[in-house]
């Protein structure tokens, strides 16, 4: 057995962690002085002679109680350096202790259940035809885990719940998922079940600066998303205006907020609508963002309607201003009144499952408007961001597919490159979602045959 390889326990029913406790025979270098440490970590590292393994220092105290009291410490070496067999030594180990710096000596390694990662655990307990697969790439979302383990996993589903809370302090409840999301509920929610840890799916999330509290059990979060979140999200320029089709509690809509960007939020889930204004109202950012709840094919025949008629009210965004110095003796300042503009500059779709089926609703949505963009006037067409998944595929097969679909629903063929560009898209690769799926976001602008249409 490698002496650096947890100890086998396996098909245990229960976790023992007093099995994972041992004492390996070692070898360790004796710093005379502990001002060489420095100095002798950096040679015995090129030589590769440094026991490395995840989460262990090396340098421990010398195993000598005298030199340990006076603070001396030792180098624990690599398996393959023996304390009685100098040939197994480098030429730097040698000249170290040829000078009375170094002392290789016999050294017990004393090995916990804590030393142990994730993964030596479970590989030392599932039947080694479970090693390839073992769940590790879980959902974090606050204080919880959530899971979705594959079939052959389930029998040893509490073990894993077990070890993988030891070893994420901050985890406090392990789920896993017992259904699809989306699959039977049109809000994205799911049924799931407890595997450690008590039923509480309260959870507090920050993300871009951001602070979002919510129950993960009556609406839909990913933190995996995060990313995708940022990258859309730099795209909006202060001053614009965002329709958020499928808003869930806001984790497009509440960081635009912060940096100055006007958000349409809609969700037609009840839950994420009440989380979303309780994040609004949180993140301070309730003159520029909007909630809504409505459903997705009716907000967006609406959205262009009343950011208009906002803009023509005069609606604008009141800012105060940053406090002055007591004894400054200027007036104060007065508050800042950053205007609705008349049209919106992108649309954000972030239901994949089924976001492009919602785009047919597009057509006529600035019909007799014309005067609002170019050539009349310098504004764009809005940019549609529309999330979606597609088949796992290193050709052109995903990128044909969705620009297909798209027709399909606005009756224009684009073509995969610059959305800058009359008839193109942009296709993105955001993440892979399962062994034979992607999820992408095609980026496009919004075309004139569509958007001045007759309305149906």
């Amino acid at each position: 057995m490698n002496m650096f390889r947890a100890p086998a326990a396996r098909a245990a029913k229960t976790l023992d962690r007093a099995l994972f406790s041992n004492t390996l025979k070692a070898a360790a270098a004796s710093v005379r002085e502990n001002k060489l440490l420095s100095r002798y970590r950096k040679e015995l590292e090129k030589t590769k002679e440094i026991l490395f393994l995840e989460k262990f220092n090396p340098i421990l105290p010398d195993p000598d109680p005298t030199l340990a009291s006076q603070g001396k410490k030792c180098i624990v070496l690599a398996p393959h350096i023996k304390a009685s067999l100098p040939e197994t030594w480098s030429e730097a180990l040698r000249q170290g202790t040829e000078s009375g710096d170094l002392k290789v000596i016999p050294y017990d390694l004393e090995i916990s259940y804590e030393f142990w990662t994730y993964l030596d655990v479970l590989k030392a307990i599932l039947p080694e035809e479970l090693h390839d697969e073992i769940p590790s790439g879980f959902n974090t979302v606050g204080h919880v885990a959530h899971l979705n383990i594959r079939n052959q996993y389930l029998p040893h589903k509490y073990l894993i719940a077990e070890v993988l809370m030891d070893k994420n302090p901050h985890i406090k409840t392990v789920i896993n998922k017992i259904d699809n999301v989306g699959a039977e509920n049109e809000f994205r929610t799911f049924q799931y079940e407890v595997l450690r840890g008590p039923d509480d799916l309260n959870v507090e999330v920050n993300e871009a600066g951001c602070t979002f509290q919510f129950d993960y059990s009556k609406v839909y979060w990913n933190s995996k998303l995060d990313t995708e979140h940022k990258r859309i999200t730099a795209i909006f320029k202060p001053g614009e205006v965002v329709a958020d089709v499928m808003a869930g509690i806001g984790p497009f809509a509440v960081p635009a907020g912060k940096k100055g960007v006007f958000v349409w939020a809609n969700d037609k889930n009840p839950e994420s609508y009440r989380y979303l204004e309780q994040a609004v109202r949180k993140n301070k950012v309730t003159e520029y963002v909007k909630p809504f709840n409505s459903d997705g094919h009716e907000f967006i025949k609406q959205a262009a309607d009343l950011v208009l008629e906002a803009s023509k009210r005069g609606d604008v965004a009141v800012i105060k201003p940053p406090k002055q110095s007591r004894s400054s003796g200027a007036p104060p300042p007065k508050p800042i009144q950053v205007p609705v503009p008349s049209t919106i500059s992108h649309f954000v779709m972030n239901l994949p499952a089924s976001a492009i089926e919602f785009l047919h609703n597009f057509r006529g949505l600035y019909h007799g408007h014309e005067d609002l963009f170019v050539p009349h006037t310098e504004t764009k067409l809005p940019l549609i961001h529309v999330h979606c998944f597609s088949v796992k595929a290193d050709d052109a097969t995903p990128l044909t597919d969705i620009c297909q679909r798209i027709e399909k629903e606005i009756g224009v063929m684009l073509k995969p490159g610059d959305p800058e560009n009359e008839g193109e898209v942009l296709i993105y690769d955001v993440r892979d979602v399962a062994p034979a799926k992607r999820m992408f976001c095609a980026t496009f602008r919004l075309p004139r045959e569509v958007a001045f249409a007759p309305r149906a």
